[in-house]
């Protein structure tokens, strides 16, 4: 089998980051899957899968609010390693085209101080495994590391 792309990344050289981890064809349509990377790969402790979740409720939730973007969100969802998430939009897309919507999102989560969407039983399999203080900690770290200062290393892959 062949390896699939985001296993051809170097983690050990990977930062925080916004990365373009692909652009497909879809029916003709192109679909770009970004890599919000939210740790350091094998240099700093993953996400907790209590505040993946509580991110994803929320980041979900705003992204699919948003009126400018909401028609063009497929999916935003935790990678399975807990150190970030995945977007995928439709049409074909650059880091620095998304900046605005992902700080928003972020900012959003940062400053939530409410009920997280769909944490209850009927609307959720495992809502009981949400922690929002954290989901707020890491959204500002990734403000700070990222969004504050948008650097060329944060915003493309090592090569």
């Amino acid at each position: 089998m062949e390896k699939i792309t985001s296993f051809t990344i170097d983690h050990l050289r990977l930062l925080t980051g916004l990365y373009v981890s692909r652009v497909d064809d879809a029916g003709g349509a192109p679909v770009t899957t970004f890599d919000i990377r939210m740790t350091r790969p094998n240099a700093e402790p993953v996400m907790d899968t209590a505040a993946v979740h509580a991110i994803e409720h929320l980041g979900a939730t705003w992204l699919r609010s948003e009126p400018a973007w909401k028609d063009r969100v497929l999916y935003f969802g935790p990678m399975g390693c807990r150190t970030g998430f995945y977007l995928l939009l439709a049409g074909r897309y650059e880091s620095r085209d998304v900046l605005p919507l992902i700080d928003g999102m972020f900012r959003f989560i940062a400053g939530y101080e409410s009920e997280i969407p769909g944490a209850c039983a009927k609307d959720c399999g495992n809502y009981l495994d949400m922690n929002l203080a954290m989901a707020r900690w890491h959204a500002q770290k990734y403000i700070r590391e990222v969004l504050d200062d948008p650097t060329p290393e944060r915003l493309a892959y090592p090569g």
